[in-house]
């Protein structure tokens, strides 16, 4: 058995269903992710984790013991929230060791893993402070100081780096990574933020409307979406979507035939209806020949430009390297090779091939 196994779970307001049979097993050490847009349930199923909710029907276990319907206090979790939840009243040390006195852990103990904690997210100097006389970042760093001074099974994090700006979120994004590479503790993190899913997590759980729609790898969530959604939502440019239509063995969308591999030919024999074709803006290049089209936005971020160009099968964007030079109003060609293709069934949304 794995360190956190969800099996089956659900979970309903009344009539109205949040959860509709989440099934997730991880092991010891493992970082995992659950991602998804606002509302998808997320937040919920870390709550049932927590022991802040309980499951309609369904079971968590950490380790060997079902913790469906144990209180919070006895699944030896730690929890980092969003909002920090810290003692105003109570300075960085005394933050820090609550969890541990409240646990009659004895006064040399507590005081041995404040200093150990403080050591490894560097705030010695900001132990006699209190948290009203902290940055946004140092609070945060404070809230994870109190988790890791439990030392427990299961860490929990509910969307920790939402309140802070982007520069610090970059440097606390790489804490965390570090923090875990250090202890192996097992963690759940919850996020909307698909880059925080894919440079954090050793598994992704892709979440929408209650469903996970893929659980697995970063590169097997993004290599090869399970799904149209995931295929959009994981990915900045997100993934370029042509409707097509069968051609005896091809695929043509507004007069444009889409170029196939034998192996998504093969795939196809089994789909009845429209098709999906959608290809990684990285996976586009300019040349001198291929599907025709015209410039129509150029957005340079530095080291990379986004180029979207108007053609006859739709809209594509292209991720290219910096200092793009030609000019909105160009007439370009787009090239790709069909391997870089994914193809999605138009009525299930389900990848084919």
């Amino acid at each position: 058995m794995g360190a956190l196994n969800i099996r089956n779970v659900r979970k309903s307001y009344g009539p109205t269903e949040i959860l509709k049979g989440i099934d997730i097993e991880i092991e010891a050490g493992e970082f995992l992710i659950l991602v998804g847009p606002s509302g998808c349930g997320k937040s919920t199923l870390l709550s049932m984790i927590a022991g802040l909710d309980v499951p309609t029907s369904g079971t968590i276990s950490i380790g060997e013991r079902d913790v469906t319907y144990l209180p919070s206090k006895d699944r030896d979790i730690a929890m980092v929230f969003q909002s920090y939840a810290l003692y105003p009243n109570m300075t960085v040390a005394e933050n820090i060791a609550f969890g541990l006195e409240m646990r009659k852990v004895p006064k040399a103990q507590r005081e041995e893993a404040v200093q150990r904690v403080a050591r490894m997210l560097q705030i010695g100097h900001l132990l006699e402070r209190k948290p009203g006389a902290l940055s946004g970042g140092q609070r945060q760093r404070v809230a994870m100081g109190r988790a890791l001074a439990r030392d427990p099974k299961l860490f929990l994090f509910d969307e920790p780096l939402s309140n802070l700006d982007a520069k610090l979120r970059v440097e606390m994004r790489a804490e965390i990574k570090l923090l875990h590479q250090r202890t192996k503790t097992t963690t759940v993190y919850v996020t909307h933020d698909q880059v925080e899913a894919m440079t954090l997590g050793d598994r992704i759980a892709v979440m929408k409307d209650g469903v996970v729609q893929q659980f697995g790898t970063p590169d097997d969530i993004y290599s090869r979406p399970a799904t149209k959604f995931v295929a959009e939502f994981i990915g900045s440019p997100a993934m370029n979507m042509v409707t097509a239509q069968r051609a005896g063995a091809g695929l043509v969308a507004h007069g444009v035939e889409l170029a196939l591999d034998d192996g998504q030919r093969s795939a196809l024999a089994g789909v009845r209806g429209e098709v999906i074709y959608g290809l990684r803006p990285e996976n586009l290049t300019f040349a001198d020949s291929g599907l025709p089209g015209t410039l129509v936005m150029i957005e340079p971020t530095g080291p990379e430009t986004y180029v979207s160009v108007d053609t006859a099968a739709g809209q594509m964007t292209a991720r290219v390297p910096g200092h793009f030079r030609q000019q909105v109003g160009e007439r370009v060609h787009l090239q790709w090779s069909p391997v870089h293709a994914h193809l999605f069934d138009a009525a299930s949304e389900k990848r084919v091939g």
